[in-house]
């Protein structure tokens, strides 16, 4: 166990080197991860049962401690990146399948990666595990309407389908993970550690299996993709920072709501478009995974330097 162990936490510090390592894999030789396909959406269900082992009481309890806080976070979270990805969309030349998946992918809620680089920016951790927590569950109602009132221009939408998706693939499996985890306590805290090995091979077997699935389309339109998902992404987490910021919240809660808004579960973005549009309308989360699990250390570092510099001045005017 000890060695499964040091091998979970080696693996999820390195995650976004073997996401680039197999999306690089499967665009030069497709064949070998293109049986994946079918199992996407499964494997993004092992990732939220998951989810449901590690979340407590103590996470929800702090939802009912500071609620205004959460509900800032999970309105930033379904506001700004649905408009950011329906402008981008709009604004630019992209097919009707690529627009879809830019509108899926900013419809998504918060990524669970958010905690960890929320973390390692020295930002308020339990708010940003929190408002993943509740725009996850609410996942099922809001990411379905606001797909259907923002793509519904390109494509015809089944807000219906959707929500019986995001139910299966999310929504049960992380009530499968609570109650396993009440009834088995010591059995999961023993093997808990393990999780993030888990998750982080069924994200790396998503994204390839997408890759793979369209690398003659990655290859004719692929740099425009990854350039409206680094604007996306960018956006999202300044304009995160700055919405907390115009709200007075601290700078730690400043942090928690830029990363938590940047940050998506765009495993869900390609799973749903897999499953209700076309392999070409998940390639935006596929590139969006690659993308925030490099972007997201990056900011996390700047926002840690930042508190250590502030941190150190102040030292100085009090010696």
């Amino acid at each position: 166990m000890g060695i499964l162990v040091k091998l979970s936490n080696f693996v999820s510090n390195t995650f976004a080197i073997w996401v680039l390592i197999f999306a690089a894999l499967a665009f030069f030789e497709p064949k070998a991860f293109t049986w994946v396909a079918p199992y996407i959406v499964p494997l993004l269900g092992i990732v939220m049962f998951g989810m449901g082992l590690t979340l407590s009481a103590n996470d929800f309890k702090e939802v009912f401690a500071r609620p205004i806080d959460v509900l800032i976070g999970v309105i930033a979270q379904f506001f700004i990146m649905p408009l950011l990805a329906f402008l981008l969309a709009t604004l630019l030349p992209v097919s009707p399948e690529v627009a879809i998946g830019i509108i899926l992918v900013g419809c998504c809620p918060g990524g669970t990666a958010s905690n960890v680089m929320t973390y390692l920016a020295k930002g308020d951790t339990a708010l940003s595990v929190a408002v993943t927590s509740v725009s996850t569950l609410l996942a099922p109602i809001l990411t379905p309407s606001l797909i259907l009132l923002l793509a519904g221009k390109w494509l015809s939408v089944s807000a219906g389908a959707l929500f019986w998706s995001i139910v299966k693939v999310v929504l049960i499996p992380i009530i499968l993970g609570l109650i396993v985890q009440m009834l088995f306590k010591k059995q999961v805290k023993a093997t808990v550690q393990i999780l993030p090995l888990v998750s982080v091979i069924a994200i790396v077997a998503i994204v390839a299996a997408v890759v793979a699935q369209n690398q003659q389309a990655i290859a004719k339109s692929g740099l425009l993709i990854f350039l409206i998902v680094v604007a996306h992404n960018g956006l999202g987490l300044l304009l995160g920072y700055w919405f907390a910021k115009l709200l007075k919240m601290s700078e730690p809660k400043q942090k928690a709501i830029s990363i938590e808004v940047g940050m998506q579960n765009s495993g869900l973005g390609a799973a749903l478009a897999t499953a209700h549009f076309s392999p070409l309308a998940a390639v935006p989360s596929a590139i969006f995974s690659v993308w925030h699990n490099i972007s997201g250390p990056i900011v996390a570092t700047y926002f840690r330097k930042k508190s250590e510099k502030k941190e150190s001045n102040q030292s100085t005017i009090t010696t």
